[in-house]
């Protein structure tokens, strides 16, 4: 990774990390089998929001949020209330594997979002190269053999939920790199979460039309307290052995632990399209977020790839 090396804890947190923000799709999948999609996100970010509210006002991080309630309320909607909504009605129908490696090319998106806002730096060689091969895995697996599914336009319509989902999820660090840039972390993501479960409560209720299975329950239990709550603590504390910098490489390892968990605990088909753009995604995303370099560019302290 270069820079200094990386202590057994950090070591740790990447490993924890890893498994955290990789196991919410097979959740999410196991979820949506008897709750509604806007259940799930009211039932994941009221959770989140029970853990963490405590440790936020002992750290002082929410009166600093409530001042600029509205850009933290637009952060929220761009990083949780769209995306988990969406990937739960994706989720009724692709593979929890695929959609993990769909949400996986975030990177690209961020980088054609700098190219936007000027940064030439995206059209390097390698990372030019990056976002082709990206986005080509990505048509690979569309439109090869690689969704496997029955419904092929429901299939290529969760597709694009899920690739907005990555698209919104690139947009997220730049508003909190340019207006939440003063706020700490923890208070921003316990207001969201607070805000949008509060928000989708009546929805869920008035969507949920029968009575959930206890492996759904459990499921989404998990999502709120494991994916969402230790989560985001786990993130922090990483930030804070290895650095805003090198926190988020544990992404690249994100949909490798989705794809397995989906192929092994859900006996979703590996199919050869799949196996093709796999590799594609991850290395395009890795070329077109790094340029090729071992050690990644400065990145925002608030880079949050959350799912």
């Amino acid at each position: 990774m270069g820079g200094p090396s990386v202590s057994t804890r950090g070591w740790l947190l990447y490993g924890a990390m890893a498994v955290l923000w990789g196991i919410p799709y097979l959740f999410i999948k196991e979820a949506v089998d008897s709750f509604s999609p806007a259940a799930i996100v009211a039932g994941r970010t009221l959770l989140g929001a029970a853990i963490l509210l405590p440790l936020a006002l002992h750290r002082g991080a929410l009166r600093p949020a409530l001042r600029v309630w509205p850009w933290v309320l637009a952060f929220g909607a761009i990083e949780m209330a769209g995306p988990f909504l969406l990937l739960g009605h994706a989720e009724q129908t692709l593979p929890s594997g695929l959609t993990g490696l769909l949400v996986a090319t975030v990177p690209l998106f961020a980088a054609l979002i700098s190219l936007l806002r000027g940064d030439r730096g995206v059209l390097s060689p390698a990372r030019t190269v990056g976002l082709g091969m990206g986005f080509a895995g990505v048509a690979v697996i569309v439109l090869g053999p690689g969704l496997a599914v029955a419904d092929a336009d429901a299939a290529l319509l969760a597709v694009g939920q899920v690739l907005l989902v990555a698209l919104l999820y690139a947009i997220a660090p730049f508003l909190i790199a340019t207006k939440l840039r003063d706020v700490p972390s923890l208070g921003t993501i316990t207001l969201s979460l607070l805000f949008i479960g509060l928000a989708y409560l009546p929805f869920g209720l008035l969507t949920q039309h029968e009575v959930p299975t206890v492996r759904s329950t459990v499921a989404l239990v998990a999502l709120g307290i494991l994916c969402t709550a230790v989560a985001f603590l786990g993130f922090f504390a990483l930030i804070r052995e290895v650095g805003p910098v090198r926190a988020p490489l544990f992404t690249y390892v994100n949909p490798v632990v989705a794809v397995l968990l989906g192929v092994f605990v859900l006996g979703e088909a590996l199919s050869p399209g799949l196996l093709v753009g796999f590799p594609l995604v991850i290395l395009g995303c890795w070329l077109a977020a790094t340029g090729g370099r071992l050690r990644r560019r400065p990145a925002p302290a608030t880079d949050l790839p959350i799912a």
